[in-house]
């Protein structure tokens, strides 16, 4: 399966999604790859310290994204790639290859609004493709006591996108994780609330990808003894 993280919008958490995906997906037992086609490139430095076991790759323009995602997707079980925050071209290169694509997106009216426009491109792939990717939009970066209004609501109805129940806080843990080549789930106490806020969000997105308890345990025993 494809993954792609993708909003043309800046600043929104993408990679903060993205690696959090790979090494949760890692961490369910599945082989992984995350493919890096930010021109920062953060997220492909971030994983690798952080998630050893999780294959990084750097797809710096759409003909690399539109010739290799779909082997390197034949390779593993799953494939996240980070999107950039702007260069439509790439954005639509992965969108043509994606399965599912995560759209982060801030919580306010001004963002939701935003996104008519972030979302061209998937709409053209998707018209191109049938329907596809399938896409979820992921309220990112909220205040501690946010409350979805009705008018965000009907916004992103009107997208057609269906929304992740499920959103990930304003935490510092997650501005300190990168700088610690870690996840928030290896952090500590101060980040048990993050990571059960990103298990959660993950188990709701992609119910399949769950380990079964009998497969969680034996992982669980083979990272032991590593």
């Amino acid at each position: 399966m494809i993954i792609v993280v993708a909003n043309s919008k800046g600043g929104v958490g993408k990679s903060t999604l993205a690696v959090h995906l790979a090494a949760w997906l890692d961490k369910q037992g599945h082989s992984v790859t995350l493919a890096d086609c930010d021109t920062q490139q953060s997220s492909s430095e971030w994983v690798r310290e952080a998630v050893p076991g999780v294959r990084a790759v750097r797809l710096d323009n759409p003909d690399m994204i539109l010739n290799d995602l779909p082997q390197l997707g034949q390779e593993a079980d799953y494939v996240v790639a980070d999107g950039p925050g702007s260069q439509t071209e790439t954005s639509r290169a992965l969108l043509l290859r994606a399965d599912l694509a995560l759209v982060p997106c801030k919580a306010s009216m001004l963002e939701v609004r935003a996104l008519a426009k972030a979302t061209d491109v998937l709409r053209q792939a998707q018209d191109i493709r049938a329907g596809r990717p399938e896409a979820v939009i992921v309220l990112s970066m909220i205040g501690k006591n946010y409350r979805l209004t009705k008018d965000m609501k009907d916004a992103a109805a009107a997208l057609n996108l269906p929304m992740a129940n499920r959103a990930l806080i304003l935490r510092q843990v997650y501005a300190d994780a990168p700088g610690q080549g870690s996840v928030v789930w290896n952090l500590g106490a101060r980040a048990k609330d993050a990571a059960a806020e990103v298990d959660q969000l993950f188990r709701e997105i992609l119910p399949d990808a769950v380990a079964p308890k009998g497969r969680k345990a034996a992982l669980a025993k083979k990272t032991a003894v590593a």
